[in-house]
């Protein structure tokens, strides 16, 4: 007897209403497997993809003698702390090179509610452009800072989070991680806030290097030796440092020229050259945290094949009266096998839609944190093949667990079976 396909799966939803309980564990399995299996590979492109557009468009950063990666983490994505200074008048140097289209000076070293301030100059946002666009944009009404005067303008995540707006005023605190106890004396007025950029300088409160010199308790070490600047009374360019030097190249081929002469040749600064590449290394060297992650996934969808096969298996024994009443009535064997594959699959595809409330989840939590702690914003709608390729798998896993029930299903002894019953 031929059961028609409709009939097949009336029987297999009527199992999963009658196990419900086993049916609902089996299906949250599924589900954490696939939403912790798209959500491991969506996050690892998604962070990728974010970091190393991170540059803002610029192409090499110099900086203090050290750690390339240390330099950029610390100037492009606002991270970790700051390898070092260099002094004012390499600064100088670097910018009047033939071969630098544009170079702008960063200062480091204290924040605001744990916001990083930085001290540039004011160029930076007044003729700066990617594409022939500026990437830095007020939000509504907002000015540039006076280089002399103790202003500031706040990325967008900062605005949010610490409440600033224009006008608003703050005093900074000493050191970059949040945790210093020594609040500056001096006030600072927000005389803007820009649009969100989905990047780390989201994160960042810029105020002019001469404000950043001039903080009480800041010294200046360009001669090496220590230097506090005096009210109303113009620093002396040799006494003067900086953090870091942020650059664009008149030809990405100058970058190697450049490379060699200070990596190289000189011995008192590193260039980072290219930006990307540097960040590329970084990803490679945390590749393993990805690989861990995306064994654990696969081990979590194991467990729920495991589980499914457990489960279907576990039902047997109770089912063993309704599959040989289905064979006695001519059901074929094949029959039996194919209403187990199919629920096995209905639970299994079932999972799998759940699975994606479970991705959005994660990649949701994760988008969070990785906002708070870097001002990179994901986009929980980006597509990623594991958003197809994960649930088609998940499907095809429940088919195959459910191949050894529909085997023992499927080698009842009807006539065993309706004996037992009837006694």
């Amino acid at each position: 007897m031929n059961v028609p396909i409709g009939t097949m799966l009336r029987i297999a939803l009527r199992s999963l209403r009658q196990h419900a309980l086993s049916t609902t564990v089996t299906v949250a399995s599924a589900a954490l497997a696939c939403g912790l299996v798209m959500a491991v590979f969506a996050v690892a492109r998604q962070s990728t993809q974010a970091f190393q557009g991170g540059a803002l468009g610029f192409d090499a950063v110099l900086g203090a003698r050290g750690s390339s990666t240390q330099l950029v983490l610390n100037t492009v994505y606002h991270l970790e702390t700051s390898p070092g200074n260099i002094p004012w008048l390499m600064y100088h140097e670097i910018a009047q090179d033939p071969r630098v289209d544009k170079a702008y000076p960063y200062v480091v070293g204290d924040n605001y509610r744990g916001f990083r301030i930085v001290g540039t100059e004011p160029e930076l946002f007044e003729e700066y452009l990617v594409d022939g666009k500026s990437p830095f944009e007020f939000v509504g009404h907002g000015e540039i800072f006076d280089p002399n005067l103790r202003q500031a303008i706040v990325g967008s995540v900062v605005a949010q989070e610490a409440g600033l707006r224009r006008g608003s005023t703050f005093h900074p605190v000493h050191q970059l991680d949040g945790h210093g106890d020594h609040h500056h004396d001096e006030d600072y007025v927000v005389v803007g806030v820009l649009k969100a950029t989905n990047a780390p300088v989201d994160r960042v409160i810029w105020v002019p290097m001469e404000g950043m010199w001039r903080m009480e308790g800041h010294y200046l070490r360009g001669m090496g030796e220590d230097y506090e600047a005096v009210p109303d009374e113009p620093i002396p360019d040799e006494h003067k440092e900086v953090s870091a030097v942020m650059l664009r190249l008149k030809q990405t081929s100058s970058g190697l020229a450049l490379q060699n002469l200070y990596n190289r040749e000189g011995k008192s600064a590193t260039l980072a050259w290219p930006i990307a590449a540097e960040v590329q290394r970084l990803f490679q060297r945390l590749g393993w945290v990805n690989k861990v992650l995306t064994m654990v996934a696969y081990l979590v969808m194991i467990v729920a094949a495991g589980s499914l096969l457990a489960s279907l298996y576990n039902t047997m024994n109770e089912r063993r009266r309704e599959f040989a009443i289905l064979r006695s009535l001519g059901a074929r064997r094949g029959t039996l096998l194919g209403i187990i594959v199919m629920e096995s699959s209905l639970i299994a595809t079932l999972g799998a839609l759940v699975g994606f409330a479970v991705y959005y989840g994660i990649l949701g939590a994760a988008a969070a944190v990785i906002r708070q702690e870097t001002g990179v914003v994901m986009d929980l709608g980006a597509w990623h093949p594991a958003l197809l390729w994960t649930p088609i798998g998940m499907v095809a896993v429940g088919a195959v667990a459910g191949c050894i029930p529909a085997i023992k299903a499927y080698s009842t002894d009807v006539a065993r079976v309706l004996s037992e019953s009837a006694a």
